[in-house]
């Protein structure tokens, strides 16, 4: 592959460039902000079992899953760990990084072997309000993965609800 046909800026990282461009939540975007994107993209890995992030602590970036599969998990007192939903490879993982205070709202433990690009959430902060729009661009992906986990931990609910047979009057 030859660099130069890619932007100046990412030169060091021509196969990142590629990667961020073909992911899912990176579909249609701005070669611009893939550009910028790629600047400050690493690559991660996750063995089977390892804990990403719990809830609670700082939301340090998002994630944009390549290969594997993540759970979501929440602490349920009489339970322990529910998995809420399941993140799999073409999929982002992280959108606590826009909000204050800044927290993750689950916890997120790979399943199996897993890569992911990651992007520092104070470096993305910092350009989401420089750039409008960047900003509306990852505000409008980011609100699409809120709504399913929603979704998600909505039917979990209801599922819990059912198998325990309480109801909704009790």
């Amino acid at each position: 592959m030859k660099t130069e046909s890619l932007p100046h800026v990412i030169e060091d990282k021509p196969d990142l460039w590629k990667e961020i461009a073909a992911h899912p939540f990176a579909a249609g975007m701005n070669t611009h902000h893939i550009e910028l994107l790629a600047r400050y993209a690493k690559q991660k890995y996750f063995d089977t079992g390892e804990v990403i992030f719990r809830a609670g602590e700082h939301a340090n970036g998002l994630y944009l899953i390549q290969s594997g599969t993540i759970a979501l998990d929440e602490w349920v007192m009489e339970s322990g760990a529910v998995t809420i939903d399941i993140v799999r490879a073409g999929e982002p993982l992280g959108w606590s990084w826009l909000f204050p205070p800044y927290r993750w709202h689950f916890s997120a433990r790979a399943i199996e072997p897993s890569t992911a690009i990651f992007f520092d959430g104070q470096i993305l902060r910092q350009h989401y309000n420089e750039d409008l729009t960047l900003a509306h661009d990852l505000f409008k992906r980011s609100s699409e993965v809120m709504v399913h986990r929603l979704q998600a931990t909505r039917r979990k609910l209801i599922e819990t609800v059912h198998k325990s047979g309480l109801s909704a009057a009790a």
